[in-house]
């Protein structure tokens, strides 16, 4: 195993989900615990107030600071659809250009893009985008993306693209649906298994690319998107040269798990109520993205779920963690984990368990010093490229021995 440190970890002092899953990842707007109160005891089940509740609610969304009042008016319309968000988007995507983060100002240029729609086998849109070297460059490999909860593969992605493109890579990404442009109902996921096979669909039409025949192909998932993946690696174990995940949702651990009884209850209401949103009760923007600068610039991402979580939404990534964790010793593909040393959204901890458990002959654990969540995006500009140098290294040994 490699590691860039060794370092003691400590039990969280949140509550549920956002420690050990992903409910609210790359949108500092809106990084909360989705459900319930909590009272100081010591007590395994700390993170569960005996009186536990649920408020439904709608949430005014926040100013974006340095736009117009017109701007900002297109930002805070209802996302609930996608032609709104792709409107929005529209609106939004000169501006998104001249942001002041290393991830835009520093991007190679050259780099081929591709958008495009392609409509899936249960008749939503999904939205899809490549990024490729320039022209005359030898394409080693192709990397396909899956993002977080509250992310999209359009914006801060955009700079991680360009980098590994410039680097020899074809690199493909999409939109869950429900998410970014995508169609579907803005952060509802109905089925998180119609989310993994909606991946597979897709990618499976793009590693048949004529650019991409004969090459190896590696899949790379963030956060929630790191679940995505893993299901996808589960499904399909022979089908990708290699698994990257960054910060990945893959269990929740046992002193933050609802116990059965409210498990049993947030299931029942999901089937009565799925759409219906839940009312948080506390803010974690700065847990996400450790440059203050940085945790700004996010709010740009403007047609990112920064909404309460829905409660089938919550309900199935649940369900896809404990799933996940039944079958960890399965995963057997090369892997690679990054995480942030001191991510309190996802716990590196549980990196270590996937690590320990995973069934792979070729695998490695980097964990970065002080590390936040959005090690992709939020931290300074020579720890966000080394992580990227460190990936690019990883996929260059993998091409390098096929």
């Amino acid at each position: 195993m490699e590691l860039s440190l060794t370092v003691r970890f400590r039990p969280s002092q949140l509550s549920l989900f956002p420690r050990k899953s992903d409910f609210l990842i790359n949108d500092p707007r809106n990084y909360h615990i989705p459900i319930i109160t909590r009272r100081k005891t010591t007590q395994k089940r700390a993170a569960w107030d005996s009186k536990t509740h649920l408020t439904i609610s709608a949430k005014k969304k926040s100013a974006i600071e340095g736009v117009s009042e017109e701007m900002n008016a297109i930002a805070s319309q209802n996302l609930d659809f996608a032609p709104a968000r792709r409107r929005v988007r529209s609106a939004f995507v000169e501006v998104q250009q001249q942001l002041d983060h290393c991830l835009f100002k520093m991007a190679p240029s050259g780099i081929r893009t591709e958008e495009w729609y392609e409509r899936n086998s249960r008749g939503l849109e999904i939205f899809c985008k490549s990024w490729l070297p320039e022209p005359g460059v030898r394409i080693k490999g192709a990397l396909c993306f899956c993002h977080g909860y509250g992310d999209t593969c359009t914006f801060f992605f955009e700079g991680v693209a360009k980098r590994i493109a410039a680097s020899g890579y074809g690199v493909y990404a999409l939109d869950h649906p429900g998410f970014g442009l995508s169609e579907g109902l803005h952060g509802y996921i109905p089925s998180f298994d119609e989310l993994v096979d909606n991946v597979i669909e897709q990618y499976t039409k793009i590693k048949g690319r004529p650019e991409l025949r004969g090459l190896p192909r590696f899949i790379l998932g963030q956060s929630m998107g790191g679940a995505v993946t893993l299901k996808v690696h589960l499904k399909e174990p022979r089908e990708w040269d290699g698994v990257i995940l960054v910060a990945p949702m893959c269990k929740i651990a046992e002193d933050v798990t609802p116990p059965a009884a409210v498990l049993k209850v947030l299931t029942l209401l999901s089937k009565v109520m799925p759409k219906a949103k839940l009312f948080p009760q506390k803010d974690l923007g700065e847990l996400a993205f450790r440059d203050l600068k940085k945790r700004k610039l996010a709010a740009y991402n403007v047609i990112s779920y920064s909404d309460q979580m829905r409660l089938k939404t919550a309900v199935e990534l649940l369900k896809a963690t404990n799933d996940i964790e039944m079958q960890v010793d399965k995963v057997s593909s090369p892997l690679l984990i990054l995480h942030g040393a001191a991510d309190k959204v996802t716990d590196p901890l549980v990196s270590q368990f996937l690590y320990k458990k995973a069934s792979s002959n070729d695998k490695t654990l980097k964990l970065y010093e002080g590390g936040y969540h959005s090690i992709l995006e939020g931290e300074p500009d020579d720890r966000i490229f080394r992580v990227l140098d460190d990936i690019i290294s990883w996929l260059d040994f993998r091409c390098s021995i096929q």
